[in-house]
């Protein structure tokens, strides 16, 4: 795992964001030019506006860079949480001052970024050394804005969230159900409710408060993550409430706790936490980001009790991008490092480094990616589960305000049904009700 830098607002958020956060709380301020390389030349300054600890500064990125172009410094600023991140950043934009050389930007706003501020943004398709074809097609489509809006690359992904079940061997072996990976795999595999119907053998057989998943809303996330339209249409249209696949996944997850297969746990709280220590559920759906944070929350004795599997169907959770703005002191030269930065040789060595698993397919190749094993979870072949996952995962239309959609299905909607025992109908009317509330203002 990166440390995490993403910021989860929701249980089972398809953005899902920062984990494990470091950084100041301050703008991206313009620095200045300070410093001098070896031949006494002066050196240009780049800042880099992050949210949370992004990974880039803690997997060395920045100080190869700087070793590679003697001529450049690199700064970096960090704004913990992507809540308070991104309506500064927007602002900045909006303004054209207080920006950093490069900015990031969560998926979860790379859509709207892409259609209100893509002519404030550098074409970054067309830098030096930046190959489409390097890059999964599904990532490059939700960097590049529409034709009406121009049809440039404004963001280059860092890293992508394919998920896969992380299961415990232990639990299963106990409810007489297979534990190697291959075929616990084979038990779902192609169609998400027969994940349902695995969790039913495992219930028949599971010891009283092993429940068979974490949350109904986990599942949802994982579901509604492998449909190409989720909140949005083509055109930009919100059409979650008549999609059949959003319905669809809402109402299977709401099964989950209708079958009393979930631990009833909101994600990323305190309690979820202690539910991977006290082993109390079987399965998780798993971005490759999770599995470090699995290995802190499940702790030493975790070690070759937990394993990873395929899931039903190739689904993402999380991800990002770097753009750079239009109105930055040295918009080429941070053109030039936000390519390197995301770069296939670059994006293995922060997966090797820091567990984000890249977007550049070109990288699915390197030793560091093809070759990974987890010895925390048996050795699985995480390189290889991972890059069949995302090389999977279909180009999905991301809108604006998927975050507030999500968000609100699974704080205000499914929550309900998993914790409070609403009906699927009551759960999904009051998640309706927030929703549109929340975009009419």
């Amino acid at each position: 795992m990166r440390a995490r830098r993403k910021l989860v607002t929701t249980a089972g958020l398809l953005g899902a964001t920062a984990l494990l956060l470091a950084g100041c709380a301050q703008d991206p301020a313009e620095s200045p030019e300070k410093g001098a390389p070896a031949d006494g030349k002066a050196q240009t300054t780049l800042t880099v506006g992050v949210f949370g600890a992004f990974g880039l500064q803690e997997a060395g990125l920045y100080d190869e860079y700087m070793v590679q172009n003697p001529g450049i410094r690199i700064e970096q600023t960090s704004i913990e949480r992507n809540e308070n991140y991104y309506p500064q950043l927007l602002t900045h934009l909006g303004t054209g001052s207080g920006l950093a050389d490069i900015q990031a930007v969560e998926v979860n706003n790379i859509a709207e970024i892409t259609a209100t501020q893509a002519d404030k943004l550098v074409d970054l398709g067309k830098a030096p050394g930046v190959d489409k074809a390097a890059y999964l097609p599904w990532k490059w489509a939700q960097g590049t804005a529409s034709v009406a809006k121009g049809g440039a690359t404004v963001g280059l992904g860092t890293d992508i969230g394919p998920q896969g079940i992380c299961y415990r061997k232990d639990l299963f072996e106990a409810a007489g159900l297979p534990t190697d990976r291959a075929a616990v795999g084979a038990l779902w595999a192609g169609d998400w409710n027969k994940y349902l119907e695995a969790g039913k053998a495992y219930k028949a057989k599971a010891g009283e408060g092993k429940a068979f998943v974490d949350s109904a809303s986990g599942v949802m996330a994982a579901v509604t993550g492998s449909s190409a339209q989720r909140f949005y249409d083509e055109r930009g249209e919100v059409v979650y409430k008549t999609n059949p696949a959003v319905r669809g996944a809402f109402d299977l997850a709401a099964s989950f706790a209708g079958e009393g297969l979930s631990a009833r746990l909101q994600q990323f709280t305190p309690a979820w936490d202690q539910g991977f220590a006290n082993g109390s559920f079987a399965t998780v759906s798993c971005p490759a980001w999770m599995l470090g944070y699995i290995q802190d929350k499940a702790g030493p004795s975790g070690k070759d009790k937990w394993d990873v599997a395929q899931a039903p169907k190739p689904s993402n959770w999380g991800g990002s991008f770097l753009v750079v703005p239009k109105a930055g002191k040295h918009a080429e030269e941070a053109a030039k490092l936000a390519a390197w930065l995301t770069a296939p040789a670059q994006q293995a060595k922060l997966f090797e480094k820091r567990g984000s698993f890249p977007s550049a397919s070109a990288a699915y190749k390197l030793p560091s990616v093809s070759g990974a094993k987890h010895d925390y979870f048996g050795g699985a072949p995480i390189g290889e589960i991972f890059a069949k996952a995302a090389e999977g995962v279909p180009v999905t239309v991301v809108g604006p305000k998927d975050l507030v959609i999500a968000q609100n299905l699974a704080d205000i909607g499914m929550l309900q049904v998993d914790q409070k025992g609403r009906t699927p109908q009551e759960g999904w009317d009051a998640a309706v009700k927030a929703i549109d509330n929340a975009l009419d203002r």
